[in-house]
């Protein structure tokens, strides 16, 4: 029997996945030890706890998916609505480096997959499903390529299948990137970890924008100063940017311009943040911002955890299991070893190499998730939350598009 929770309930649930996810972090040493993200830790209880439900009882239920889409396109228009041009021109020849790390990877996780794929005697386009379609890809891509794997190359299932290899990368880039990073800012003596009396103190201690320590994102539970107005305000850029994305989702259809609703959103807030600021002289308020983007990351992220089916992906094939497998263990290497020194070996590079197992494995909104675990623990990294959400968020997809339609035209497409 399946029960379909509303928008309401829907919320509720999620609250409850986020306070879990505190509470187990703050009380096991392990998941604080090696910063795994609050949505993630209790996201996967909740999904566990479901996963008996429905093998015991056969009970199982649907969540809203259409709020926990609009959460995720106001985390991406925070995104957007952050990104201060001036600020932008900081990251400079990181963030061409770090572009052509994580273009060489796509290359390589579809590589890998198309790869095994053969080996095992299976269409090595499902390889491609496993590879950045679905990995680098996320849930959005998944859906939008599988119509189009299903009918005009025959794979029958892609859909389901693309579906459960995100739903399982989304998984492994949560849990990876923290360790990872963790491993090596002790292995190269990065950073020292912050006591608990520090942390507390740093979050109690309102963040000021206007300090050149105000990172958007950085600390979520450091307190902001907001007020009614200032939120009324944020509110109505976040509903332009939303409406922005619904209308150039629909008038770009079908052309060489179609890119997924979130890209759109992303678009929206940095035309619109820019062009208030540099033309209207309009003030933003970075901090409302932040406030409205932690809250929708936080949200996006255990809603999307709370909708996880763990029974489907137990209908797998193990040709598919083995694929996925080695494609954890490439973005592992390949962050450790290609995209920590790129990046220079330093700080920063051990939070990108977190973020970039965040969405080379699943999605931006746990890349940021996997950064600020990290950063919560060791201090800021003005760089990483620079670069990671804009080629998370946008650089990436349009690259992964680009190799996508490279390998289909390979195989006659």
């Amino acid at each position: 029997m399946e029960f379909t929770f509303n928008a309401f309930y829907t919320l509720i649930a999620a609250v409850i996945v986020l306070l879990l996810g505190r509470l187990l972090v703050n009380k096991i040493d392990f998941l604080k030890r090696y910063n795994i993200p609050e949505p993630v830790a209790g996201g996967l209880v909740a999904a566990i706890v479901s996963l008996l439900v429905n093998q015991f009882w056969g009970y199982s239920i649907t969540t809203s998916s259409a709020l926990q889409t609009s959460f995720m396109l106001i985390f991406f228009a925070s995104i957007g609505l952050s990104a201060n041009f001036t600020k932008l021109r900081q990251g400079g020849i990181g963030l061409i480096i770090f572009l052509i790390a994580i273009s060489t990877f796509i290359v390589v996780q579809n590589f890998v997959g198309i790869s095994l794929a053969t080996l095992l005697g299976i269409d090595p386009l499902i390889g491609l499903i496993a590879g950045s379609v679905t990995l680098t890809g996320g849930h959005g891509t998944a859906g939008a390529w599988g119509e189009i794997f299903e009918t005009q190359y025959g794979i029958q299932g892609a859909l389901a299948l693309g579906m459960a290899s995100a739903t399982f990368g989304l998984i492994i880039g949560g849990l990876i990137g923290g360790p990872l990073a963790k491993t090596l800012i002790n292995r190269h003596q990065l950073a020292v970890p912050r006591t608990d009396e520090q942390i507390e103190k740093r979050d109690n201690t309102p963040a000021d924008q206007d300090s050149n320590e105000f990172i958007p994102f950085e600390y979520p539970h450091q307190v902001r100063l907001i007020t009614a107005d200032n939120a009324i305000t944020t509110l109505g850029l976040f509903a332009a940017c939303l409406a922005f994305a619904e209308f150039m989702t629909g008038a770009a259809k079908g052309t060489m311009f179609e890119l997924p609703t979130f890209v759109w959103a992303l678009a929206g807030g940095v035309v619109l943040r820019n062009v208030l600021e540099s033309i209207f002289k309009v003030n933003i308020f970075d901090r409302a911002i932040d406030v409205f983007g932690n809250a929708s990351l936080s949200l996006y992220l255990a809603m999307a955890l709370l909708s996880l089916k763990l029974w489907q992906l137990a209908d797998l094939a193990g040709p598919l299991m083995v694929i996925l497998g080695a494609q954890a263990l490439t973005m592992a290497l390949y962050a450790a070893f290609v995209t920590f020194r790129l990046m220079g070996k330093n700080y920063d590079a051990a939070v990108l190499a977190a973020g970039h197992c965040g969405f080379g494995m699943g999605a931006t909104p746990t890349a940021v998730a996997n950064m600020q675990a990290i950063t919560n623990m060791y201090g800021p990294s003005y760089k990483a939350f620079l670069i990671v959400p804009l080629c998370g968020a946008f650089f990436v997809d349009l690259i992964n598009v680009a190799v996508i339609q490279s390998i289909l035209k390979f195989f006659g497409g």
